[in-house]
């Protein structure tokens, strides 16, 4: 009897109830895109909650979860990450706890999102419902979201990286955004080699954190990505220059710019190809200062882990982007 039911229970978790990981091996990119937003307009429908919000911050946290250690990979359409103590509650001794009473009793953040009467760390459905639930307490609009997000997250770079999230959702309409594009027109001349990590003198000692691109004076430059231009302006390294923040928490830095595109400015949301400047050589100096090098784009990312921010080498990400423009015609 005892092999019977053991066999049984085996059946069960094996072949009607498989785990989340194999659900999303099995589930296409496309098919996780779709899933996701099925989510999130199913929360919006429920809590009023605007669904591009949920979207940026599971984006966020998906990012998250393939630039730190400390993060499994994810293995479910949805990617929020909340530790068992939070979940059931500090002073909660059952840390696998999923009755959303003694979660409520202990203070825990845990809520049942699906309606099956249990609150699990494991069900998506679940962690959007808790999450909302703790947003709902501030508001649903956008000073009261960007409050909720700062008393959740404790850190302000990454509220402002949620919100310029949720404008590029909000804008396109989709989370389906990760097309590419190189940042100069295959139809002009240009050339450049992996100069990532090479030596620079000016201004100190230091290394140099990008690609260089040489091309003639005021060939466009071209948004890699869709994203949100965070900053522009001058710097006395790279002159005028622009940085746009992507859906993925990637940086995309350009500088030495001869100048930027007309009625461009900070919190713009820009897709694959816009036209945000031209090639130059400012820099290296105060303001205005050009022509101390060759006219030439600096091109550098950077990743943000949620704690802190790094350069990291965009070549191979160039020459791929770089193949598929070749083969668009672009």
């Amino acid at each position: 009897m005892n092999k019977v039911i053991l066999v049984a229970i085996m059946f069960f978790f094996i072949v009607i109830h498989p785990v989340q990981l194999t659900v999303a091996k099995e589930m296409s990119e496309e098919q996780i895109h779709n899933k996701r937003m099925e989510l999130f307009k199913k929360n919006e429908a429920l809590t009023q909650i605007p669904w591009y919000y949920m979207a940026a911050i599971d984006q966020y946290e998906r990012s998250l979860r393939f630039s730190r250690q400390d993060r499994e990979k994810p293995t479910s359409p949805i990617s929020i990450h909340i530790s068992p103590e939070t979940w059931t509650g500090a002073l909660n001794p059952n840390r696998e706890d999923a009755n959303p009473l003694t979660i409520s009793l202990f203070d825990g953040f845990g809520r049942d999102g699906d309606l099956d009467g249990k609150a699990s760390l494991l069900s998506d459905e679940d962690r959007l419902a808790s999450l909302s639930h703790f947003i709902l307490r501030y508001g649903i609009d956008h000073d009261n979201v960007k409050l909720a997000l700062w008393e959740y997250y404790k850190r302000d770079k990454t509220v402002s990286i949620i919100m310029g999230k949720a404008l590029v959702y909000k804008k396109f309409d989709t989370i389906h955004l990760n097309a590419k594009a190189f940042p100069l027109p295959q139809r002009y001349n240009y050339s450049y080699r992996n100069t990532w990590g090479d030596a620079r003198g000016w201004g100190g000692k230091r290394m140099h954190e990008g690609t260089d691109l040489f091309a003639d004076y005021g060939v466009p430059v071209r948004s890699t990505s869709y994203g949100i231009v965070e900053m522009k302006g001058w710097n006395r390294y790279g002159g005028w220059r622009i940085g746009i923040r992507d859906i993925n928490n990637t940086y995309h830095y350009y500088a030495h710019l001869n100048g930027f595109s007309k009625d461009l400015k900070v919190g713009q949301v820009v897709e694959p190809g816009t036209v945000i400047g031209g090639v130059g050589s400012s820099g290296y100096g105060p303001p205005g200062t050009a022509g101390k090098f060759p006219p030439h784009l600096h091109y550098g990312m950077y990743k943000d882990n949620g704690i802190t921010e790094w350069s990291f080498d965009p070549y191979p990400h160039l020459k791929m982007w770089e193949r598929l423009d070749r083969t668009k015609g672009e």
